[in-house]
């Protein structure tokens, strides 16, 4: 069984901060690429930023410049500091992973998701 919790919503002041965490435990064998997607009411879930297990990363030209994804490939966590926050970045964060459990086994898993409201 492999499951990743996710920490560290909440509510925030536009402008403000905050950083998401996602660790995976369980029967892990490696990761590959892990990730935070996002889906606000009424609108598809969306990638907001990707990183592999050497540390490439990709973004959402909406967050470009106001987060950072980094991951600690010791502890199977990756986080999400969300810097500048906008209203528009109001959703529920949901943390991805490609976990194989074994040298021939792996699939994709996603976080329960935690809620970012950002709101005055």
């Amino acid at each position: 069984q492999v499951q990743l919790v996710e920490s560290g919503g909440g509510l925030v002041q536009p402008g403000g901060s905050l950083r998401l965490s996602c660790a995976a435990s369980g029967s892990i064998f490696s990761i590959n690429t892990m990730g935070w997607y996002r889906q606000a009411p009424g609108k598809q879930r969306d990638l907001v930023a990707a990183i592999t297990s050497g540390g490439s990363t990709n973004y959402a030209d909406s967050v470009k410049g106001r987060f950072t994804i980094t991951r600690d490939n010791a502890k199977n966590t990756v986080y999400l500091q969300m810097n500048s926050l906008k209203p528009e970045d109001t959703a529920v964060y949901y943390c991805n992973a490609d976990i194989w459990t074994s040298i021939l086994v792996g699939s994709g898993y996603w976080g329960q998701g935690t809620q970012v409201t950002v709101s005055s």
